[in-house]
């Protein structure tokens, strides 16, 4: 879409719902003070979008005619950063309100817009906000809220796009995916997110671009990934990928296994995983990547283990060999850091423990610092592996009992050993501090290692 397509029209105050009580104080700040200034200054994208369709912003983005040199001449509180974007952040305490000038939608020949293989790697060509419209990547993200009068700014459609709740790409889709591949997730995770539908011309190319999402660089959908999976709507995200193509260009060894014949229960289980994840985020209770990406590569790993027993390998070495090729063959996709990816392998490899109900290995395991997280996937196993429930139970129960009882259950003690309760009290202290002397090597382990060679995944 060309500059010349646009078309502004100019919602007044009485047209729409947006009202300064529900933008954050800085981000007013920031607003009055650039237009005191002289200078154009605009509430813009997604907040604009959220606060349209009832929705709280966390982040308040602004737009303005203002270079990113002016804005740090207005604000002392204000840093410019990035090479691909140059941008200033206003820095209220924890709360940064990013001003962005108005960037132009064509090369004016400085080099400050550069382009490799169709893809946008460099735009620092200012314009004005007309042009600025046309640049955004979605019609719903470029609606202007004017502090001047307190209207919203329309250049390409978005208003009614978010009224219909209908996400548009601006300009020819397919030159829009290829000059940023992620942009196919990002449709995805706003439709996941805002509960709107693709709009068909956005849609229809991404299955046949898919494949270019794997060259971006891994950081980058790591980053992405956590944005479709930890943000409260990662089963519409999960579904959304599914449908578009996607999930084989993000998780290719997840996804064939998700084709086998028995990908029906696995696929059931991930679906679980995300549902608990959606409900963890909303009642504002902890979440981690490492146990999402248990969920998420399980059916490759168990695959992978499969493979590798059916060649003969001993248990204990076809379960680290696998965990370490799929971690592996994953990371070349997403960069997954080792702080994520070792919880995530011990979660798996702590999988094949539960049968085992002798006293010592029972204690050893409750002990163990990854034991709930580790419980926790057990519980969501069982709607792959239904007979799993009576370990689901046993291990339930055996949480909730002191260790007294808990070592009567399980039967006498060895002749020749302590009795029950002495050896149950032993175990249970001898094994917790065994798991603080675990920590305190691995914390020494990767120190040394950070030290020698330093991870830059990370």
């Amino acid at each position: 879409m060309s500059v010349q397509n646009t078309e502004l029209r100019i919602h007044p105050r009485d047209q729409h719902n947006i009202s300064r009580k529900a933008i954050s104080p800085n981000a007013l700040r920031v607003l009055y003070r650039l237009k005191d200034a002289g200078f154009g200054a605009y509430l813009v994208g997604g907040a604009v979008r959220d606060l349209l369709i009832g929705i709280q912003p966390k982040d308040f983005d602004v737009a303005t005619d203002a270079t990113p040199e002016q804005v740090k001449h207005l604000f002392r509180n204000c840093r410019l950063i990035g090479r691909r974007f140059r941008l200033a952040h206003v820095i209220f305490g924890r709360e940064i309100v990013e001003v962005a000038t108005f960037r132009a939608n064509s090369d004016d020949g400085s080099g400050d817009r550069e382009l490799e293989n169709g893809r946008l790697v460099r735009d620092n060509v200012y314009g004005t906000i007309e042009e600025d419209a046309v640049r955004r990547d979605f019609t719903a993200n470029a609606l202007y809220y004017a502090i001047e009068d307190f209207s919203v700014r329309d250049y390409v459609g978005g208003f009614e796009d978010v009224a219909q709740r209908r996400l548009r790409l601006i300009g020819d889709p397919e030159a829009r995916y290829r000059e940023d591949p992620v942009r196919m997730l990002r449709a995805v995770r706003l439709a996941a997110k805002l509960g709107f539908e693709i709009d068909a011309a956005s849609a229809d190319p991404i299955p046949r671009l898919a494949p270019l999402v794997v060259d971006a660089p891994p950081a980058r959908l790591f980053d992405e990934c956590l944005k479709l999976f930890l943000a409260g709507h990662a089963e519409q995200s999960f579904l959304g990928l599914e449908g578009h193509g996607l999930l084989p260009v993000l998780f290719p060894e997840t996804a064939t296994a998700l084709a086998a014949a028995d990908g029906g229960r696995s696929r059931e289980m991930l679906l679980q995983a995300m549902r608990n994840t959606d409900r963890r985020i909303a009642e504002d209770k902890p979440v981690t990547p490492a146990f999402l990406f248990a969920a998420l590569l399980w059916p490759a790993y168990r695959r992978e283990l499969e493979t590798l027993r059916g060649q003969g390998m001993e248990l204990l070495a076809a379960q680290q060999r696998a965990a370490d090729r799929v971690t592996l063959h994953q990371a070349q996709r997403i960069a997954l850091p080792r702080r994520f990816s070792t919880p995530m392998e011990e979660i798996w490899l702590l999988q094949s423990r539960f049968p085992l109900r002798q006293r010592k290995r029972v204690f050893r395991l409750l002990a163990h610092p990854r034991f709930r997280a580790a419980y926790d996937f057990l519980e969501l196993r069982c709607i792959e592996s239904p007979e799993l429930a009576d370990e689901v139970a046993f291990w339930r129960e055996a949480q909730g009992l002191p260790p007294e009882q808990l070592a009567d259950r399980l039967g006498p003690p060895r002749r020749g050993s302590k009795s029950s309760a002495a050896t149950a009290a032993a175990d249970a202290d001898g094994n917790a501090g065994e798991a603080s002397a675990t920590k305190r090597k691995r914390r020494r382990r990767r120190r040394k290692s950070a030290a020698a060679a330093p991870d830059k995944g990370e």
